[in-house]
């Protein structure tokens, strides 16, 4: 966008109202994704597994049970990290990922969790549903407000996503 671009927006009274709790929601947005991690990093802590970091442990969980390429990770939004290739070469290392060349092309390679690395999804699965359980009760976050969240969320993801492919 050019300056003479920016300068024609017009601030609304919507506008006026809509700015202080979009930035609040992005700085919750980061918020909660570190926090998640911390929350990961607790719980192998815990267990006494300092093998892997918390960003590994979700890597493996959101992987689960499919077979896919490492750009795949990305596109399908199960890795937020840039440094997609460190993780998954050092995952194969310590026995966490199966790594196969494909058969039809010899530059992409096929990662699946070995049983190591469903052992590390399990854990983050029961840990998750632990969360579920008890997020109610003691977090005082019902099902109505999680799925208006999620929702809107799911939006502004959708927003976001016209911003890059649309160039707005």
């Amino acid at each position: 966008m050019n300056k003479n671009t920016s300068e024609t927006f017009v601030q609304s009274d919507s506008h006026t109202a809509i700015r202080p709790a979009y930035l609040e929601a992005l700085s919750l947005v980061e918020r909660l994704h570190r926090r998640l991690l911390d929350v990961v990093k607790d719980e192998f802590d815990r267990r006494g597994n300092q093998e892997l970091n918390s960003t590994q442990a979700l890597l493996l969980f959101n992987i689960g049970d499919r077979e896919m390429t490492a750009s795949e990770l990305r596109t399908r939004g199960y890795y937020l990290g840039s440094n997609v290739s460190y993780n998954v070469k050092k995952l194969v290392e310590l026995g966490y990922l199966h790594y196969v060349k494909s058969r039809v092309d010899r530059r992409t390679v096929r990662i699946s969790l070995t049983e190591k690395g469903r052992d590390i999804q399990n854990i983050i699965g029961m840990l998750y549903e632990k969360h579920a359980q008890t997020v109610e009760q003691i977090g005082g976050v019902s099902a109505e407000e999680f799925n208006h969240l999620n929702s809107s969320l799911s939006r502004l993801e959708r927003f976001w996503t016209d911003q890059i492919r649309y160039q707005l």
